[in-house]
């Protein structure tokens, strides 16, 4: 099967669970074609994985468009599809309008990419998929509706860049999808809370399937660590709640454990997270280490004591370096948001607190440093957990047979305007979903 994958922005510093979703997708026997919404960026690729290198995959099958190369290259097609495009240009940008002139603006920009994408290579593929469910998934379902063949359409559902956060038209979108994939169950009962008006309609087709590891890259050594060294991972900004942390490490040396604070990442709140920790006189025990490599970033959270994860709130859905400090044997504290508690299995594989709590997130780092065995107890049960439900082998390949098997529902609209006259989507006759799949292809 040739697959298209539409997604945002690859090469990427942060990229890893994309490039593993794809490589397990390959082995598992599917042809991959990757159309990044964003142009490219050459440095970008000396953060991707050698997962994704070009013995598997060859750079030319990377379609990266410069809104120049929209220009240069546009070409009329039949008037059929002209009217049919043009009617979905006025439909998904009625919607983004909505949202403000940015949405509005980057609506544009990834319909003109799909216009010219799909008369290059819309009659290539098999399927074509939707790897977020914001712009790119904009840009998809364009795509979709300009090939000539009936193939099936589906969406991948991550956090809040694609689902928690200025939602424009997913509505439609999810409406419109063949299948629905999604990074953890918790986005499951967000959907149904969220979108409960179309939920009957769309239950079937919503599958979890999680971003999967690949265990020999991680090497399980939950011992001689660095004493009292705390490890924080991730883009700087502000649903990391990572003031929180600043904070409740400034609690604890006031209370005399002198811990060290290490940050990994960057992002608009940097500058503000450093004057917090010059403003509580603890300069001198945070650390900034920007962006990383993967194998420095793994380097890193291998010799910390312990990982936190402060998020202040619905951003994240299930955080990736989350599952790599498990499969690493570094103990994990988080914020018990989203689907966190997934991973650690309701607090039996790390410490869940409640976000922003700086109490009673310094407790829980408190508690964890003074007592080792604990610390190793999570980090056992994390990694066999990790294992259980993170192998990104066996998830590609479940994640395939969903693919391979999938049809174009009929069912399903044809166009967002439909969507957006509410036209319903029916079940099966005997009420059952439309596919015999899983729900959850962990």
């Amino acid at each position: 099967m040739r697959l298209a994958v539409f997604t945002s922005k690859y090469p990427a510093r942060v990229a890893t669970f994309f490039e593993r979703d794809m490589r397990a997708l390959i082995e598992a026997g599917i042809d991959i074609d990757v159309f990044p919404i964003y142009p490219l960026d050459a440095s970008m690729w000396d953060y991707s994985l050698d997962t994704l290198n070009e013995d598997v995959i060859s750079r030319d099958k990377f379609h990266h468009l410069t809104f120049s190369d929209v220009l240069k290259t546009a070409r009329p097609y039949p008037l059929r599809r002209v009217g049919t495009y043009l009617r979905d240009v006025a439909a998904t940008s009625s919607s983004a309008i909505r949202h403000g002139i940015g949405p509005l603006a980057k609506t544009t920009y990834c319909l003109s990419k799909a216009w010219t994408w799909a008369k290059d290579h819309g009659d290539d593929y098999d399927h074509v998929l939707a790897y977020w469910g914001n712009y790119a998934a904009t840009s998809a379902y364009a795509f979709h509706r300009l090939i000539k063949r009936p193939i099936p359409f589906s969406i991948w559902l991550h956090a809040g860049a694609d689902l928690y956060d200025t939602p424009v038209y997913l509505k439609q979108k999810l409406l419109y999808a063949d299948q629905i994939i999604t990074c953890c169950a918790f986005n499951r009962k967000y959907l149904a809370q969220h979108y409960a008006d179309i939920f009957p309609s769309i239950s079937g087709k919503i599958n979890v399937c999680y971003h999967g590891l690949n265990f020999p890259d991680f090497p399980y050594n939950p011992r001689g660590r660095q004493p009292l060294t705390i490890i924080a991972v991730g883009r700087l900004s502000k649903e990391k709640g990572f003031s929180y942390l600043v904070r409740a490490a400034h609690l604890l040396i006031m209370q005399g454990t002198n811990v060290e604070l290490e940050f990994v990442g960057d992002g608009e709140e940097a500058a503000a997270l450093k004057i917090l920790a010059e403003q509580l006189n603890i300069s001198d025990r945070v650390s900034f280490h920007g962006w990383l490599k993967f194998k420095e970033v793994q380097k890193a959270i291998g010799q910390a004591t312990i990982l936190v994860h402060p998020s202040n709130g619905l951003g994240d859905g299930l955080p990736n370096v989350i599952r790599e400090a498990m499969a690493i044997g570094t103990p994990v504290i988080a914020s018990d948001i989203a689907g966190i508690h997934e991973a650690l299995d309701d607090g039996r594989c790390g410490l869940l607190v409640p976000p922003r709590d700086v109490e009673a997130l310094a407790n829980a780092i408190k508690a964890l440093l003074s007592n080792p065995e604990q610390r190793v107890t999570f980090a056992d049960r994390a990694r066999k957990r990790a294992e259980e439900k993170f192998d990104m082998w066996q998830n590609g390949i479940n994640l395939a047979s969903l693919l391979a098997a999938t049809k174009r529902d009929r069912a399903c609209p044809n166009s967002l305007e439909e969507s957006l006259r509410g036209r319903p989507v029916l079940p099966r006759e005997d009420g059952r979903p439309r596919r015999d799949v899983p729900t959850v292809i962990s």
